[in-house]
């Protein structure tokens, strides 16, 4: 997601749901995982991870799907496109890249669950982990995220 706007929407297939993010995404990421490949239909999820705080639904209610633990996935009602993602403990919102109305700008900094990756797929990602990184890595990487977001 290089040089994007800092105000971003986006909105489920059918448009009964829509969301706004008023910052910059501090990471972007595809996750090889099989429960994101599972849950998209597809090879990965793409997402983008926003604080909170710059973050809200502007219409509509999502309704919690997935696996219904403590990290909620939400969903559209009417339509069930996975919108975004609510990781316990954390104070962000993973949204899926391809929620956003112009997703052309996003390409993942990230990718992770390499280790459950179907062995055609692939990114364009700089880095690349077995399963998620180390907690203590994630800082690096959201200031090596900035520095290559913010590139011409």
């Amino acid at each position: 997601m290089t040089k994007a706007n800092v105000t971003q929407e986006g909105g489920c297939r059918c448009g009964q749901v829509r969301i706004k993010m008023t910052v910059r995404p501090f990471l972007t990421m595809a996750c090889h995982c099989t429960g994101c490949q599972r849950m998209t239909g597809s090879a990965f999820s793409l997402s983008a991870a926003f604080p909170s705080s710059g973050f809200s639904i502007t219409k509509g209610e999502p309704v919690i799907g997935g696996l219904h633990g403590t990290t909620r996935h939400f969903f559209c009602p009417h339509c069930m496109s996975w919108m975004f993602t609510r990781p316990a403990g954390f104070d962000f919102v993973n949204v899926r890249a391809t929620m956003l109305d112009d997703p052309s700008g996003f390409s993942p900094f990230i990718e992770t669950y390499t280790s459950e990756k179907l062995p055609w797929a692939s990114t364009p990602a700089h880095h690349k982990f077995a399963k998620f990184p180390a907690i203590e890595e994630y800082q690096g990487l959201m200031e090596k995220y900035v520095q290559w977001a913010e590139k011409p």
